[in-house]
């Protein structure tokens, strides 16, 4: 099955059909006749489809999964410029006590869920005066965004129905999230009382009213 043409991708992070089609060196080479190579591989478990198109290798898998930013790398080639948020970012700072498995991320594109070998990645979409509150990394040459901690709850909050009256929220803050909101510095509560100020959701006020009368306090 030509395995050996798959060397040269065990240190890119990802590749494409046409990717493998240059390494053929036969410019002449049908596609069809790559996705039948790409779904042997696939069968042989010697790779790993991202998306429609889009592959890993299983030796780059196992070296780099233990990898820090492993799983935000993948989460930016599924959908390049998006960046992880929400729950992810959350079980990451401590925030959510609550295990999660699903990795959550924001774009301006539509949402959708991918699922592969690598797990569940959802996208939710924001508009995009509110496309912002990460910062920008790179691992092995994939640009990574992360949410930083105050906006990763604020895109939570944001994005989760909730009863627009401040006792339902104070119960659905204290009751249903489980969250470990007391180690937000006053940078962190400002930062999210700025979001709050440009998404001009009143919802998002009430929020920020409860939390500064039950957490964060003067």
């Amino acid at each position: 099955m030509n395995i050996d043409i798959l060397t040269p991708l065990n240190s890119m992070p990802y590749f494409t059909i046409e990717a493998v089609r240059q390494l053929f060196g036969d410019k002449d080479i049908a596609f069809g006749s790559i996705r039948t190579y790409l779904y042997r591989w696939m069968k042989a478990g010697k790779i790993i489809q991202l998306k429609k198109g889009t592959y890993m290798t299983l030796r780059f898998f196992e070296t780099h999964r233990s990898d820090v930013d492993f799983t935000p790398m993948v989460s930016a080639i599924l959908i390049p410029q998006s960046y992880v948020s929400m729950e992810y970012i959350l079980q990451r700072e401590g925030v959510l006590t609550d295990i999660t498995y699903t990795v959550s991320a924001i774009t301006l594109k539509q949402t959708r869920t991918f699922e592969n070998q690598m797990g569940v990645f959802t996208y939710r979409n924001l508009k995009a005066s509110l496309y912002t509150g990460y910062t920008i990394s790179e691992y092995l040459g994939v640009p990574i965004s992360r949410a930083t901690k105050a906006k990763a709850l604020f895109d939570m909050f944001y994005l989760r129905p909730l009863k627009i009256t401040l006792p339902s929220i104070k119960n659905e803050l204290a009751e249903s999230l489980r969250l470990n909101l007391e180690d937000f510095s006053k940078r962190d509560q400002l930062e999210f009382a700025e979001f709050v100020v440009i998404s001009k959701s009143r919802k998002m006020d009430l929020i920020l009213r409860s939390l500064r009368r039950t957490v964060w306090h003067p």
